[in-house]
């Protein structure tokens, strides 16, 4: 496509969905996640992305029926529509209030609430992964809502209008915003080296990493984290997720800290620390399949 062409259509598709945004904000978060789990529910079979999660969910449970698969390919669209749907409203959902942790939408358990306090009060930074579950926005803004310095590797959308309108939404809530990029490990080391909370999704396909078991079979996986741990010793390893409850509620949880494996030399094995997490996501997943993000080729 020319370049002026391409430009003018980079214009209207930003136009288009700033003019979702409004129209999503205006509905409020409930009304409007339930209108995106109806369209996701409806539209997505229609979509090569069906087919490819129906694939993905039968490989990774060949003991499940047919019924049974369908039923977490159904609740994995409605998930996706009610993140899409949620978006523009991460600064209502997120209502956690420490005096009354069971009050809101926002939920934590007693041992992550103690984990997080932790973590704020020893002036140290973090490494701490999350996945593709349930509202995958949310981890991100525990740590900037109550005083946690944080920053998050996150991806850019090719257009470029898009991508300022998402940092422009994500930058108040979620702290230092690191782009996905060639560049990235370093301003990720820089984060840590000034004591920050580094965040990061971590079960997506990565080309160049090392193929490890997630899901019943091998998966070119994501080693960055692995590799941050084995480059700062001493900076705390931790797993966030999210479970989506009914009445828009989210359940936060955080691990402990993980003990990554180590080789002869006592440095972090990155291979092994890698299937290690993969492990631990994997679990996540199978207590929850219908809230994971299935329609990507994670296994091509």
């Amino acid at each position: 496509m020319p370049p002026a062409l391409q430009r003018l259509a980079d214009a209207v598709l930003a136009a288009l969905i700033r003019g979702a945004f409004v129209f999503v904000r205006a509905l409020g978060p409930d009304r409007s996640a339930a209108l995106g789990a109806f369209v996701a529910r409806s539209l997505g079979p229609l979509f090569p992305a069906h087919r490819i999660a129906r694939d993905n969910i039968a490989h990774a449970f060949p003991e499940k029926s047919e019924a049974e698969r369908a039923a977490i390919l159904r609740e994995a669209w409605d998930n996706l529509g009610r993140v899409a749907c949620e978006y523009v409203h991460m600064d209502r959902i997120w209502d956690f209030d420490p005096s009354q942790p069971n009050s809101g939408r926002i939920r934590v358990s007693d041992e992550t609430a103690r984990r997080f306090e932790a973590l704020a009060a020893d002036g140290k930074p973090a490494l701490i992964f999350a996945a593709h579950l349930a509202n995958w926005e949310i981890p991100a803004i525990a740590g900037p809502r109550h005083g946690l310095p944080s920053a998050v590797l996150y991806r850019t959308p090719n257009n470029a209008r898009i991508a300022a309108d998402i940092v422009a939404l994500r930058t108040p809530i979620m702290g230092r915003l690191i782009a996905a990029s060639p560049a990235a490990p370093i301003a990720m080391m820089e984060a840590l080296d000034e004591g920050l909370h580094v965040g990061m999704l971590i079960d997506q396909r990565f080309g160049r990493g090392p193929r490890v078991p997630f899901l019943g079979r091998p998966a070119a996986s994501n080693p960055l984290l692995a590799r941050l741990a084995r480059r700062f010793p001493d900076v705390p390893v931790h797993g966030a997720r999210v479970i989506r409850q009914p009445g828009g509620r989210f359940l936060l949880e955080m691990t402990e800290r993980i003990e990554l494996p180590c080789g002869a030399n006592g440095q972090v094995d990155v291979d092994a620390a890698t299937a290690l997490l993969n492990r631990i996501v994997e679990g996540w997943i199978r207590e929850h399949p219908g809230q994971w993000l299935w329609m990507h080729r994670r296994w091509r």
